[in-house]
C-alpha cells in the first residue's frame, strides 16, 4: 500500500522501526539463552581430596562458564588453592570428576597435556626461570608445547609484554626486576599460550603494597576483554569490581555462592559474616 499522506508515512516508518527493534531484542535474547545453554568450560562434581588422613576438599561441586570471572575466597586452609591446582592437574583428586574444556582430567597424560595447553596459571611466587630472560620465559612453552616457531613466539611474547606494559624488560632477567614486574611477566607468559581459562593463585599476596595496583590493573584489563578467570584472592575491591560470582569456601567445602554485591553487603551464612568482619577489622 502506498501511503496517501505524511501521517500514514510516519506511522508506517514508526511501525517498521518497532519491528526492527523487536527483532534485535529477540535476537539478543536468543544469543543470551544460547550462551546459557552451552556446557560449562569447567565442571567439578563431587570432588574430594585427602592429604593422608586430612580431607582438604569435601564433595566440591562447581561450574564455571566461558567468560565468567569467579572469585574464590575463604580462610587459610579452606581448599581454595588446591581447588584451582586441580584444574591443571598440579594436584590430583581422589574422588569425583573434574572436566575442563570438555576434557575429563584423569591419569591420561594426553588429557593433562591438552588441558595445560588451554589453561594458564599465575602463581603467588611468580615461578619464573631465573636463568632465562623475560622474553625467553615467555617463548619457552609456546615453542615446546604448541610447536610455535621462534620468530612467531617472540612476536607473540612482545605483544603480550606490551599489553602488560613492560616490553622494555624483554632482555632482563627475573632477578633484575621488581616483584610487580615479575608477576606481570608471569601473566604475559601465561597469555603467550593463548589460553581459554586463566587461573590466579593469590597473585598479589607476595607483593609490596605499591606493586599490587599494577598487577590488579592488568587482571582488570583481562577481565574486561572477556577472559574466563578463576581468582584466589583477598583483594576484595578487585572482587567487587571484576567478579561475576564469589565462592566462599571453608574446611574444603563451598559454604556460600553469590554475586559480589550480595556477598559483601548481605552474606547469608554466619561463617561468611565472621570472615568478612575479620577482613574489615584488619
Amino acid at each position: 500500500m502506498i501511503p496517501t499522506s505524511s501521517t500514514e508515512a510516519g506511522l508506517l516508518s514508526a511501525s517498521a522501526a518497532t519491528v526492527a527493534a523487536s527483532a534485535t531484542s529477540c535476537g539478543a535474547a536468543l544469543e543470551s539463552d544460547a550462551a546459557a545453554a552451552l556446557p560449562p568450560i569447567i565442571s567439578m562434581r563431587g570432588v574430594s581430596k585427602w592429604y593422608g588422613d586430612f580431607r582438604v576438599l569435601d564433595g566440591l561441586a562447581l561450574d564455571v562458564h566461558a567468560g565468567e570471572k569467579v572469585i574464590l575466597c575463604g580462610p587459610s586452609g579452606s581448599g581454595k588453592s588446591t581447588t584451582i591446582r586441580l584444574l591443571n592437574r598440579l594436584e590430583q583428586h581422589q574422588k569425583g570428576t573434574v572436566t575442563v574444556c570438555g576434557i575429563e582430567l584423569t591419569d591420561d597424560n594426553r588429557n593433562i597435556e591438552a588441558i595445560r595447553a588451554d589453561v594458564g596459571m599465575v602463581f603467588q611466587h611468580f615461578n619464573l626461570f631465573p636463568h632465562l630472560t623475560v622474553l625467553d620465559n615467555c617463548v619457552l612453552s609456546p615453542m615446546l608445547v604448541k610447536k610455535v616457531p621462534r620468530p612467531e613466539a617472540e612476536a607473540r611474547a612482545m605483544a603480550y609484554l606490551e599489553r602488560v606494559k613492560i616490553p622494555q624488560l624483554a632482555g632482563q632477567y627475573p632477578g633484575q626486576i621488581s616483584g610487580g614486574q615479575k608477576q606481570r611477566v608471569a601473566i604475559a607468559r601465561a597469555l603467550c599460550m593463548q589460553p581459554k581459562v586463566m587461573l590466579f593463585d593469590e597473585p598479589t599476596s607476595a607483593l609490596d603494597p605499591e606493586m599490587v595496583k599494577e598487577v590488579l590493573d592488568t587482571m582488570v584489563s583481562l577481565a574486561r576483554d572477556g577472559m574466563t578467570m578463576i581468582c584466589v584472592t583477598h583483594e576484595m575491591g578487585f572482587a567487587r569490581d571484576v567478579g561475576d560470582r564469589v565462592v566462599f569456601m571453608d574446611e574444603g567445602r563451598i559454604v556460600e555462592t553469590d554475586t559480589p554485591q550480595n556477598f559483601f553487603s548481605a552474606p547469608k551464612t554466619e561463617r561468611a559474616r565472621s570472615f568478612l568482619g575479620q577482613l574489615i577489622s584488619h
